[in-house]
């Protein structure tokens, strides 16, 4: 068991604002084994156990104070293990598939050992011979990347990360390899799985625990056949998304969400967000950064891995990636539409500079390797919900949520106001229509498009956003509009590091689907009944929850 440490004495602990955020804490972080009751003592915990080796009182005393106020928050893992004796504090790892027996088995044993140590995984498979190489030592032919990216698949379906949540991978493959056009439509599933997914999210169903990529190395590989496809079946399916590294060709290591870029094998992610709808100006922004990137500075040091060879790689390509939440509400605060308006900018280089200052200031003072990035902005869905804020870089998700689940054998509805938006709008008087969701713009993609490339600028490594389009067949997501959305990506690709499509009901069995402010305060707390036989004449429910 850790032990207490306080070291926020005297700072008063702001309330959750939502009930969602405050049962995700007692549901997945409260530990009163470890004397971790409320989130201030989790804050407290975590601070002492990861910075008190290398920081000053001081510097985690703020830096708790600003934990407890939401205006830094670690990411998930570390949360998880504040008051654990395991400190598997990193959310993912990537990894490099080698194209030999003694490779294939090693793939297979990084991931066990990475899941099993609760983080995600994240594979390049180019490497791969294609499907039906001739084998020259045993004159057999070889099976391709497809079949080892399905092995995987089925070690995340049956590992639970830590022992506690749902397996994350993503597999990538260069858009010129032989076995890529297999890949491109790998989860484009006959509409009977997919009827069985609406009915079952957890039914089997080819790669449905990998999400999966194409990698752009080139600005010609952007006029390739390949990248039209890939477009359509984006738009259709949602995968494969798309993964830029057109200047940068070496760095194809990805994470499970993708915003951890890397060109070595079994390096890691190490993440925490910035929640800028907290943070009162701009200069206790870059107080809050530069404290922000010590603490995962020290969680570069502390922290246990996997693998040895992770750690080789820690100490040789040392990184942190000190992320963004809350973009959006920062907007609405402010009256702001869904742009990097002037006034964003100066924040964002603020963000930039202060991040990269506190990591080095504290390697220099311990006379530890300095890091090679500093920034990467993860979704940040769970630490977003305990904050109540919106998530990374998205755009709010609805103002109105129908939620289904089973119970027994009907599908039961609960409408929900969805409570940032009833806290912006009656509480801090945001008019309405001046909230877009993701809903609103999706219709309007080069804007969500232009958005990440303003802000990637200010970001070292990836930024992951999902972009969530109207149904396949629909006015805005059509055979038709398909050229001109693939013009809109080649347009921005060189200033992107990936990029992920959500076209609404695409995948069966999702919880959530959008509804209006007005529905849904009109039926909030009500729960309707529909009998299974209804929903199976039905096409695929819709939802686009894709954060």
């Amino acid at each position: 068991m850790i032990t207490k440490t306080v070291v926020a004495m005297g700072v008063p602990m702001n309330e959750f604002r939502t009930d969602f955020g405050k049962t995700i804490f007692h549901n997945k972080y409260a530990n009163k084994a470890a004397g971790i009751d409320t989130w201030a003592e989790l804050c407290d915990v975590l601070v002492y156990r990861v910075c008190h080796k290398y920081m000053s009182k001081g510097d985690m005393t703020q830096l708790a104070a600003y934990m407890r106020e939401f205006k830094f928050i670690p990411a998930g893992r570390y949360l998880y293990y504040a008051g654990r004796e395991a400190a598997f504090f990193n959310n993912c790892f990537g990894f490099r598939a080698e194209d030999s027996r003694e490779g294939w088995a090693d793939l297979g044993h990084k991931h066990f050992m990475a899941l099993m140590s609760g983080g995600g995984v994240g594979t390049y498979y180019g490497d791969v011979r294609h499907k039906g190489s001739i084998i020259n030592r045993t004159g057999g032919t070889a099976s391709g990347p497809l079949n080892l990216m399905h092995a995987m698949n089925e070690i995340g379906r049956n590992v639970q990360q830590g022992g506690s949540r749902r397996s994350a991978l993503y597999g990538s493959l260069p858009w010129d390899h032989p076995d890529w056009w297999d890949f491109s439509k790998a989860k484009d599933w006959p509409e009977e799985v997919k009827a069985l997914k609406a009915k079952d999210f957890n039914f089997p169903a080819p790669l449905d625990m990998t999400n999966i990529s194409t990698v752009y190395n080139s600005e010609e590989s952007l006029n390739s056949k390949e990248f039209l496809y890939n477009t359509r079946q984006a738009c259709k399916t949602g995968e494969p998304g798309f993964q830029f590294d057109i200047y940068t060709p070496e760095e194809v290591i990805r994470n499970a969400c993708a915003e951890f870029i890397s060109a070595y094998d079994s390096d890691m992610c190490n993440l925490g967000s910035l929640n800028f709808s907290r943070i009162d100006n701009i200069l206790e922004l870059a107080d809050v950064a530069y404290l922000g990137s010590m603490f995962l500075y020290c969680g570069s040091l502390c922290a246990e891995l996997p693998l040895e060879n992770c750690y080789k790689v820690r100490q040789d390509h040392r990184k942190i990636g000190l992320g963004l939440m809350g973009v959006h509400e920062w907007l609405l605060r402010r009256n702001q539409g869904y742009y990097v308006t002037p006034e964003l900018t100066r924040w964002l280089a603020v963000y930039e500079q202060a991040s990269s200052k506190g990591a080095d200031d504290l390697a220099f003072k311990l006379g530890t390797s300095v890091c090679e990035r500093y920034r990467s902005v993860a979704p940040a869905g769970t630490i977003s919900i305990l904050a109540g804020t919106t998530s990374g870089i998205e755009p709010l998700f609805a103002t109105g949520i129908k939620r289904r689940y089973l119970k027994g054998n009907t599908w039961e509805h609960q409408y929900i106001v969805e409570p940032l938006a009833k806290f912006l709008v009656q509480q801090k008087g945001i008019p309405l229509d001046l909230i877009e969701t993701s809903a609103d713009l999706s219709m309007d993609i080069e804007r969500r498009i232009k958005f990440q490339a303003d802000i990637q600028e200010y970001v070292d490594m990836g930024i992951s956003s999902t972009i969530n389009l109207p149904a396949w067949g629909s006015e805005y997501n059509n055979e038709d509009t398909v050229l001109d959305i693939a013009g809109i990506i080649s347009d921005y690709a060189p200033m992107l590091r990936g990029l992920t499509f959500y076209p609404d009901g695409a995948r069966g069995g999702q919880p959530l689907t959008q509804v209006s402010y007005e529905e849904a305060l009109e039926k909030e707390g009500e729960v309707f009944t529909e009998e299974l036989e209804f929903l199976e004449t039905t096409s695929c429910p819709s939802g686009a929850c894709g954060i």
